[in-house]
């Protein structure tokens, strides 16, 4: 399947191509890429639907909704059909999802793993789109109209990419006032509301039951680290890293009568700050001041604070003085280095958010469908890890 018009997004260009591979290099890659797919996409029009979609995605056009995708790419007349495949059509997402997720562990699956659950956010203006409602958006910094995503990402050495999406729809929208607008949006009969830490918990454990990743590590930001719920409902046999706010209550140890908040221990003189190499970047060797300590978590029960398990806490700061807590239930003999390393794979599903929203219109998605909202985030994650692709390939030829 060949499509003459390929306008790649010259910065995405840029970052691609070098010496070593070739606009012609690219154009053969995304054939083979697609390709891929076949066996789940199975008729010649959706695959064809499918494959514009992806370019439009890592196009250079100013909004890669629907409309702009199908009028750059196939012209007026690919509109309709377009926007029928993004809502209607019968192509199975989940065997898509499956094959997708299957390609990304063979390529970037890795002995350090992480699986990390993350929110973004996009505006979205009027009241008739699937979840939209005013809620905080974590883009903004505020309470806005907006739709509120949940994501689940895989990191390692081997690289990152985006591994499951949902959408969170707020209670309202599952009382008899919002019957009409679901099914306008398509909202399925059976679905119920899920917290969006109770949907991170899905997503964390249907990848699991998949096993095709190795899991080494549990990864959240605060907003589910600080979720002792949450925390507990993990698999018991992958340990946490999970961000928290600065104040969390802990106990510095078992005997210790009251629990203190963990900022305190930032000015605790007791427990000296680490020089730390963190990672070296494009920008150069990252450096930030750490204390690692062991600790003891706490639990509320009948309304008091009594010590649970033993944690490390590990408390970073950056050399521009923002400082970021985490408790993890890792071993008590694991290696510092470890710890380290779990800290840095915590930020690969922001990175994910950044290139996805500034490069493949992540939140350019315009219709009002739940299945047009889930089928565009899977093929921007599918279009991310294209993008993955090119860089491993740049590295395999880099050794030849």
């Amino acid at each position: 399947m060949q499509i003459t018009k390929t306008e790649y997004n010259p910065a995405l260009l840029e970052q691609w191509r070098n010496k070593l591979i070739t606009e012609h290099d690219i154009e053969r890659l995304l054939n083979e890429y697609v390709m891929q797919f076949n066996g789940v996409i199975k008729i010649k029009n959706q695959r064809e639907h499918f494959e514009n979609y992806l370019r439009g995605l890592m196009s250079d056009l100013a909004r890669k909704s629907v409309e702009p995708i199908a009028l750059a790419i196939t012209g007026e007349q690919g509109v309709r059909a377009l926007q029928q495949f993004m809502t209607r059509s019968t192509v199975d997402d989940e065997e898509i999802m499956s094959e997708y997720q299957k390609r990304i562990a063979e390529s970037i699956s890795s002995d350090n793993g992480m699986l990390s659950v993350d929110g973004s956010d996009n505006p979205k203006k009027g009241n008739d789109s699937a979840g939209v409602g005013r809620q905080y958006c974590g883009r903004l910094g505020k309470v806005e109209n907006c739709q509120a995503g949940v994501y689940t990402a895989y990191a390692g050495s081997n690289g990152y990419g985006i591994v499951d999406r949902e959408l969170y729809f707020q209670k309202k929208w599952f009382s008899s006032e919002y019957d009409d607008l679901r099914e306008k949006c398509g909202v399925p009969n059976d679905k119920e509301f899920k917290t969006k830490n109770e949907i991170a918990l899905s997503q964390i454990e249907n990848v699991v039951a998949k096993n095709l990743f190795n899991i080494k590590w549990i990864g959240c930001d605060s907003a589910f680290g600080c979720d002792h719920n949450f925390l507990d409902s993990l698999p018991e046999n992958i340990p946490y890293f999970a961000a928290v706010k600065n104040n969390e209550n802990i106990f510095l140890s078992p005997k210790s009568d009251k629990p203190m908040k963990i900022n305190s221990l930032s000015d605790n003189d007791n427990f000296p700050w680490k020089r730390t190499l963190i990672t070296v970047g494009s920008k150069g060797a990252v450096y930030a001041d750490v204390k690692i300590i062991r600790c003891v978590s706490c639990r509320s029960v009948r309304d008091i604070l009594t010590p649970n398990i033993d944690v490390w806490v590990y408390i970073r700061k950056y050399e521009n003085g923002d400082t970021k807590y985490f408790i993890s239930n890792a071993s008590a003999d694991i290696p510092e280095l470890e710890l380290h390393e779990a800290a840095t794979l915590r930020w690969p599903i922001e990175q994910c958010f950044w290139e996805c929203k500034s490069n493949l219109g992540m939140g350019h998605f315009e219709g009002r469908s739940y299945n047009g909202w889930l089928r565009h985030n899977l093929f921007v994650m599918i279009a991310h890890f294209f993008t993955t692709s090119l860089r491993l390939e740049l590295k395999k030829q880099e050794f030849r």
